[in-house]
């Protein structure tokens, strides 16, 4: 069964009814399906025609979806590590590169076919590492395009937490793999904190053994486009994963999210949570009126596959419009190939602010200004408060202040 959502109204899934293929409501093929390969040209050049790019603004890729974007420079990659981690700098040539997902698009088939070295992240076997991996990547610089390769492997009942700290100029294109093995447990937070002028597009691959589990933020505040695509594969039984999210689009910022959770082994989980704010200027505030409105694009892909007995998944996504003129797009996906599953749903919704607690926060004596403020710091605490490594949260919400008071919110 299929039921894709590509409304934006609030919507919350219990049952779900077979739509027929071919038609306008569905996808032409599931993207269980989707071609894959580590060849870029085998992959033709994508166009605004075709699903998986419809939303977003090619013109403003820099050529890293059709080949005119070669290396120009290079991604500075820093890494602080305690001890028991090994951390290694290995060509292509390595076996271990690739082991956690195939390139399913031209981009990412790019970055795989251009990265000279690759940065390896390695936790040993039972090791419980208390303190985060920071892992510091710097843009090639303005005008300049880099590719890059970053993996992140726990061996068998592992315990490790990572920082992946994105800034700096440039144009970027990378693959990030989690390999996770049986009974480990990885926590990631990666944040796309870059300049004003970068583009940024990465695929993120994740493989979770048998009782595995993974914890994965993605954080999204800076940049002038920033694409990110997820990717959750489970290599066992009995895998939990979760993924939260965050991002915060200013004029002329385009911030875009594809998750994909494919659900293969039995008694897995998996819950998705996103949440987004979007503001930008008024006609009458613009200098520049070719700068386009800020748009926000989630998509959220679960397939439940006929082996896959015993999933329990959830997805949602919310969106909290903060101005005029920006546009968020939110599409939750779920297709289920058993009835044999504990549960399966998803919602999104977007909105303005809500008036009720608007009224309810000034009639107490709050500015209009504070109190939208407090509406907006708690939209986004629910996510923010799971993030593990406090100086990584607190930056957050440091960020998020200085958003809202770029524009007076």
């Amino acid at each position: 069964m299929s039921t894709p959502t590509p409304a934006l109204a609030s919507t919350d899934a219990v049952a779900h009814t077979s739509i027929p293929a071919g038609t306008s409501a569905v996808p032409a093929a599931s993207r269980g399906d989707a071609f894959a390969s580590f060849d870029v040209e085998a992959f033709e050049v994508p166009t605004s025609k075709d699903e998986a790019w419809r939303f977003t603004p090619l013109r403003r890729l820099r050529g890293l979806h059709d080949g005119s974007a070669p290396a120009t420079g290079t991604l500075t990659v820093d890494v602080v590590a305690p001890e028991g981690i090994t951390v290694e700098t290995v060509g292509r040539d390595d076996p271990r590169l690739g082991a956690a997902g195939t390139p399913v698009d031209r981009v990412a088939a790019q970055a795989w076919t251009s990265f000279t070295d690759a940065t390896v992240i390695s936790v040993g076997q039972s090791s419980e590492i208390s303190e985060p991996v920071m892992i510091t990547m710097t843009g090639p610089g303005v005008g300049l395009t880099a590719y890059g390769h970053t993996q992140v492997r726990l061996a068998a009942f592992a315990s490790a937490v990572v920082v992946l700290d994105q800034r700096g100029s440039g144009t970027v294109a990378e693959n990030v793999e989690l390999v996770i093995g049986d009974g480990a447990r990885l926590t990631i937070v990666t944040v796309q904190d870059w300049a004003a002028d970068a583009v940024h597009v990465a695929a993120h691959h994740a493989l979770v053994g048998r009782d595995g589990v993974l914890r994965h933020t993605a954080v999204s505040i800076g940049g002038d486009l920033v694409r990110l695509s997820p990717t959750v594969r489970y290599a066992g039984p009995g895998g939990d994963a979760e993924l939260l999210g965050v991002y915060f689009a200013d004029a002329g910022q385009h911030l875009e999210q594809r998750l994909f959770v494919d659900h293969s082994e039995p008694h897995c989980r998996s819950n998705v949570m996103y949440k987004g704010a979007l503001q930008g200027l008024s006609d009458e505030g613009k200098v520049d009126r070719d700068v386009p409105d800020a748009h926000t694009v989630w998509i959220g892909d679960v397939l439940i596959r006929a082996a896959a007995e015993g999933t329990e998944t959830y997805e949602m996504n919310r969106n909290l419009v903060l101005t005029d003129g920006a546009r968020a797009d939110s599409v939750p996906n779920l297709e289920i190939e058993t009835g044999e599953i504990v549960s399966a749903g998803h919602a999104s919704a977007t909105g303005r602010f809500d008036d009720e607690q608007l009224f309810y926060l000034r009639a107490r004596g709050i500015t209009e200004e504070q109190a939208r403020r407090l509406v907006v710091r708690g939209f986004f605490h629910e996510v923010l408060a799971k993030i593990a490594v406090v100086e990584v949260r607190e930056r957050l919400e440091h960020a998020i202040e200085a958003e809202l008071a770029a524009v007076g919110v």
